[in-house]
């Protein structure tokens, strides 16, 4: 038996996300395959990292192409940054999520098929590689994530990776998007970074090259470095497949959107 990847709790938080199906009455094939049904198929895809037309189709997913096109579509109608949000919202409203520092911090990975926010990796023989960009709290939930080139500074994706960090509905005030303290290694040690931090009001803590110990980094940072990791267990994430940026992202960001979904069952 297919062991099932969207439970009906997480499903009842997806379904209102998703956009209606196109209207039949003139005419046209009425879709063979369900929504959940495709979205398991690109789950299934996510976490094993098969090629989509190795998807089988004995576990009633449909083709890989059909799951292919749904999450293009999704992606298209911002039903996985929704789910991201959807997911923090439930996390900020429990009182779980730490607004009192976040860690900021880039991985790398290959991307051979070349693409949009792809470049030579400097740490892989100038390879083409991709990096993401990720910003969590204090015990690792993914709070935004974008993505670059590998050969693009880590430095030049903090204003974007900060602002990537959406506005969170709270049980008493207004949204919430900035935590108070960001914490990064020795590659922000840029004044124009601390400058960007305290513009959004955010209190600075970056490491200062040539002054700060490298022993005293992992007292906070080892949290995302942590969650880097935990992406990688995607297996569709260790290397960028796609050459389109738009399917790469839509991973990521589901990626992200499962971590919450795990501090969720545990934390709400």
């Amino acid at each position: 038996m297919v062991k099932q990847l969207v439970c009906d709790e997480l499903w009842v938080i997806i379904e209102p996300l998703l956009p209606s199906e196109p209207d039949k009455s003139r005419g046209g094939r009425p879709r063979e395959i369900s929504n959940r049904q495709a979205l398991e198929g690109i789950l299934y895809v996510l976490k094993t990292g098969i090629p989509w037309e190795m998807l089988p189709l004995e576990l009633g997913y449909g083709s890989g192409m059909t799951c292919w096109r749904r999450l293009r579509d999704w992606q298209g109608e911002g039903v996985w940054r929704k789910l991201h949000q959807a997911l923090l919202e439930k996390l900020n409203k429990a009182s779980a999520l730490d607004w009192s520092r976040a860690v900021v911090d880039s991985g790398s990975v290959p991307a051979p098929a070349g693409g949009e926010h792809t470049g030579p990796n400097p740490t892989d023989r100038a390879k083409s590689g991709s990096k993401r960009h990720i910003v969590v709290d204090l015990q690792g939930i993914p709070l935004g994530v974008t993505q670059s080139g590998a050969n693009v500074h880590d430095s030049q994706m903090l204003e974007q990776t900060i602002d990537a960090i959406p506005a969170l509905r709270q049980p008493r005030g207004g949204p919430r998007k900035r935590p108070r303290k960001v914490h990064t290694d020795k590659g922000y040690d840029f004044r124009r970074c601390r400058q960007a931090l305290r513009r959004r009001g955010i209190i600075p803590r970056i490491a200062r090259r040539g002054i700060e110990s490298s022993s005293h980094l992992g007292k906070y940072r080892w949290v995302v470095e942590r969650t880097l990791s935990w992406l990688k267990r995607f297996r569709r994430l260790n290397t960028r497949w796609e050459f389109r940026d738009d399917i790469h992202l839509a991973f990521l960001t589901l990626g992200c959107a499962m971590i919450c979904w795990r501090f969720a069952q545990r934390l709400c």
